[in-house]
């Protein structure tokens, strides 16, 4: 099976030796995205709100580069060095999926690059793609 590389300047570059997001037949395999404006590059916000939106319309653009958009997501993985944020990242959440929500995990974690509150990294299904 052929692998074929996503790549979009609507979401942040990749700030190591990583793509992206790598499509393997219908499965796209995205990257954990963490708050950088896709433009400047920089983080955006000091809260958790602004971080978890920025994250959510990164991923979103990753999606749509793929071809698919976030109802296609299968499976995340959130991370956060605060997991008393994880009540304000589900109501986030809820507002950037509908029902049936994919399967995910929810993670606690020491410490995210350039000091990000979030990370978010998915499987999208093209096959499930509208």
């Amino acid at each position: 099976m052929t692998r074929r590389i996503i790549q979009t300047d609507q979401a942040p570059a990749a700030i190591g030796p990583y793509s992206q997001a790598v499509q393997v037949g219908e499965l796209v395999f995205i990257s954990g995205q963490i708050p950088l404006d896709p433009v400047t590059m920089d983080m955006v916000g000091a809260d958790i709100d602004t971080q978890t939106r920025r994250v959510f319309d990164n991923l979103h653009n990753v999606c749509m580069a793929a071809g698919g958009d976030l109802a296609s997501i299968c499976k995340l993985s959130i991370f956060l060095t605060d997991l008393g944020h994880f009540a304000t990242v589900n109501a986030i959440m809820a507002e950037y999926f509908a029902e049936p929500y994919p399967a995910r995990a929810a993670i606690g974690v020491s410490e995210l690059p350039k000091d990000a509150m979030v990370e978010v990294e998915a499987i999208l299904s093209l096959a499930d793609a509208g």
